[in-house]
This record gives C-alpha cells, structure tokens and sequence, in this order.
C-alpha cells in the first residue's frame, strides 16, 4: 500500500488566493464607501424631478424660496396622484401615504387626481380649491411669470 500524501500548495495557487482575497476586500471598501457616501449626502434635487418628503406645506414661504410649479399634500391614506410634463415625461404616476408630498419645478405640468378630494393642491404656491370626495379632477399647471 501507498502512501497519502497532499500535494504541496504551489506559489501560483497560492498567489491566486491571496489576489482573491485583496479583490474581495476591495469590493467590500468600494461598497462601505458608496453606502456612507450615500446615506450622508443631502443635496437638493435638480429642477424637474419630484421632491418628497412628510412634512406638510408651511403656510407662509421664505421669498428666497423657489416655489414649485405644484405640490401636491396627500391627506389621506392613499392619494393616487399622476403628473406628467405635457406631450413627454411622466413625473409620478402612483399612490401617495398620508402626509406625504410631491413637487414640481417644470415650466408646465398636466396633473391627474383619481380622488380630488383627498389631497391638497398648490399651484405656484396658491392652494386650489378642494374637490369633492371621489371626483376625478384634470388640469394643467404652468409656472406663474418671474418664478
């Protein structure tokens, strides 16, 4: 009977676990990076895309403040909201949660509300009236001259 004997490790196998080794831990440095880069960057969004957040609207807004072509408040637990730039992009198509908000710097903006009634509209930083519970509304929303 023979003997059993392992294979000596050579260099070259060795090296390839070591070079694996480094390319992982690089990997997992560039992800830890991007991650903390991300959770900690708080830059404004660009003219156009949606903005959201749960705060409601204040009432009275600071002059230097750009004010958005429409925002749009939901008030209540679901707000089915679509707006789009006419003829092109669709800006949200989708359900907002109650407290919720969207809004828009577009020069012109159609809006859609499956249920006007359960939300709250500003155009150009004036409240449109309200619609009745279950009304679908349609309209289009275009920046107010100066703004």
């Amino acid at each position: 009977m023979g003997r059993h004997r392992s294979d000596p490790l050579g260099i070259a196998r060795l090296a390839l676990i070591v070079l694996a080794v480094i390319v992982l831990l690089a990997l997992i440095g560039v992800g830890a990076k991007a991650l903390i880069s991300s959770l900690g960057s708080e830059e404004p969004a660009p003219p156009g895309t949606p903005t959201v957040s749960s705060a409601p609207p204040t009432s009275q807004q600071p002059s230097a403040e750009k004010v958005p072509t429409v925002q749009v408040v939901c008030q209540a637990d679901l707000c089915p909201v679509f707006v789009r730039v006419p003829g092109g992009d669709v800006l949200i198509d989708r359900d907002l949660a109650r407290g919720e908000q969207a809004s828009y710097f577009n020069p012109e903006v159609d809006v859609v509300l499956d249920d006007a009634g359960t939300v709250q509209v500003f155009a150009n930083g004036t409240a449109r009236p309200a619609g009745q519970q279950g009304e679908r509304q349609a309209f289009k929303v275009t920046r107010a001259p100066g703004q």
